[in-house]
């Protein structure tokens, strides 16, 4: 027997991550609050640079779970913000290697901070308990998936 729980209409609303959503459109409007003109998906991708500079553009996809296409745009876009650079990799010739700008390192603290307080306000009576529930089903769900 199957374990949805859900009716057919809730199905494709969990699935689109109704809350992600919701949560990326009030993230993108307090950056903007703040005069911080990067998109959520720019803002991710230096997110997995600060945690770890200069790895591949396919480290960068794996680490972000988007295709090459996307990242390849999201790099290009960043590199004309001057947020990063690319740098040849010294043992293969054919990698770029996205390293982080100092102007990206300004942001970091900041925008960090404006995520912070946005993902707060987003689990505003949101027991801990419930929050760790939560993760636990998500990646259960991941893991079945993956």
């Amino acid at each position: 027997m199957p374990n949805n729980q859900f009716k057919r209409g809730e199905l494709y609303s969990f699935i689109t991550g109704m809350a992600s959503t919701a949560i990326a459109r009030r993230l993108q409007k307090n950056f903007k609050q703040e005069g911080i003109e990067i998109t959520i998906e720019q803002w991710s991708v230096l997110y997995h640079l600060w945690k770890q500079d200069g790895i591949s553009q396919q480290e960068l996809c794996n680490a972000s779970f988007r295709d090459k296409p996307s990242i390849t745009r999201l790099v290009d876009n960043l590199e004309k913000l001057k947020l990063v650079k690319r740098v040849g990799s010294p043992t293969d010739r054919r990698m770029n290697l996205i390293y982080v700008t100092d102007a990206a390192r300004k942001l970091q603290e900041r925008t960090m901070e404006i995520a912070e307080i946005t993902l707060n306000e987003a689990l505003k009576g949101v027991s801990a308990a419930d929050i760790e529930q939560a993760k636990t089903v998500l990646q259960q769900v991941y893991d079945n998936l993956k």
